[in-house]
């Protein structure tokens, strides 16, 4: 179980080190992996296939671009970030079709830091994410708590169950 702090300190400390390795690489641009899970356990089987799978989905659309890795496997979740010598809306452009065609896409958060910032969705015209439930604006649903933390963990449990047999039998 984590507590409200431990996960913002966890944030802070995620800030930094985009800020750092940004520092240190100002040509490149930064792509950071994280798992999207509600509730206070951060950590467990189901995080562990889906920042695998995450880390994997990087690896393969961004290929040769990528210069440098790190993953952070915390009791507040799985993390990771990469370098990548691609423009900041190239490498969004590639995050949000990982994020959108990928079997786990929904339950990753994959940012992009540009020299100017983090892109979102709309900065390269796409629209923002939809709920994993009813297909509303993810941020309305969070907002006005639409969903139960059971009903959110059970559908993840399903499509992580689903993604681990479809990958066991082919």
């Amino acid at each position: 179980m984590i507590t409200l702090e431990q996960l913002l300190a966890s944030r802070d400390a995620r800030v930094s080190l985009q800020h750092r390795l940004l520092e240190s690489h100002p040509e490149l641009t930064l792509v950071c992996l994280t798992v999207q899970l509600p509730g206070s356990e951060k950590r467990n089987a189901d995080s562990l296939v889906i920042g695998g799978a995450g880390l994997a989905a990087v690896l393969e659309r961004f290929g040769s671009a990528v210069s440098h890795v790190q993953v952070k496997d915390l009791p507040t979740g799985y993390e990771a970030y990469f370098l990548v010598s691609l423009s900041a809306p190239e490498a969004k452009r590639l995050a949000c079709r990982i994020e959108d065609e990928h079997p786990l896409g929904r339950l990753m958060d994959v940012d992009v830091v540009g020299a100017d910032g983090p892109l979102s969705r709309q900065d390269i015209g796409l629209p923002a994410r939809k709920c994993l439930l009813c297909g509303n604006d993810v941020r309305f649903c969070m907002r006005a708590k639409s969903h139960s933390t059971e009903e959110l963990l059970a559908k993840i449990q399903q499509m992580v169950n689903n993604y681990t047999l479809w990958n066991t039998e082919n």
